[in-house]
């Protein structure tokens, strides 16, 4: 067994989707708004904003806005092969989803490393994004196995100062 440590984190879920299907929900701001985003964009590295519909590319920046966060994520596509496997810069770290067929499931691996591990990165990004991703990937099984969202969208909590902290489905 790995060691834990403050560096990474790994989250695995199942999910009854093709890998393309999933593929699709991570890569396309189309696929990843209908489940985690408020807006994506994916800018190539000619300055060109890619469709709704356009899977991301490696080397591409892209621009994620939540629903109930101001603050935008602005990052780098490290790797993005098309089919199983991307990587992005994300809050001074990186997050990689690989997407494995098993059966009539797949087995989604997300994992977020090169986290600095100063108390205050500990506390917001191996704390807060490893609870995130709890969620979120468990919205993602909820949005395409049921057709249900659990993330709030129809109440602002951006004035509650601690909601990222306390709220689950923020």
């Amino acid at each position: 067994m790995e060691k834990l440590s403050f560096d990474s984190f790994t989250k695995k879920i199942y999910i009854q989707a093709t890998r393309e299907k999933l593929y699709w929900c991570w890569a396309t701001p189309e696929g990843i708004c209908s489940w985690f985003l408020r807006k994506a964009e994916y800018i190539s590295p000619e300055g060109q904003t890619r469709s709704a519909e356009a899977s991301m590319q490696t080397g591409d920046d892209y621009v994620w806005g939540w629903h109930n966060w101001d603050p935008l994520e602005k990052g780098k596509v490290v790797q993005a092969n098309g089919t199983d496997f991307l990587e992005v810069s994300f809050a001074d770290s990186k997050v990689s989803v690989h997407i494995e067929d098993q059966g009539n499931v797949c087995l989604l691996t997300l994992r977020q490393y090169d986290i600095p591990i100063d108390e205050q990165s500990r506390l917001n990004i191996h704390f807060g994004c490893s609870n995130g991703w709890t969620f979120w990937l468990a919205n993602l099984k909820a949005h395409l196995e049921y057709g249900i969202l659990l993330n709030e969208t129809e109440r602002d909590l951006r004035n509650i100062p601690l909601a990222g902290f306390e709220f689950v489905n923020m």
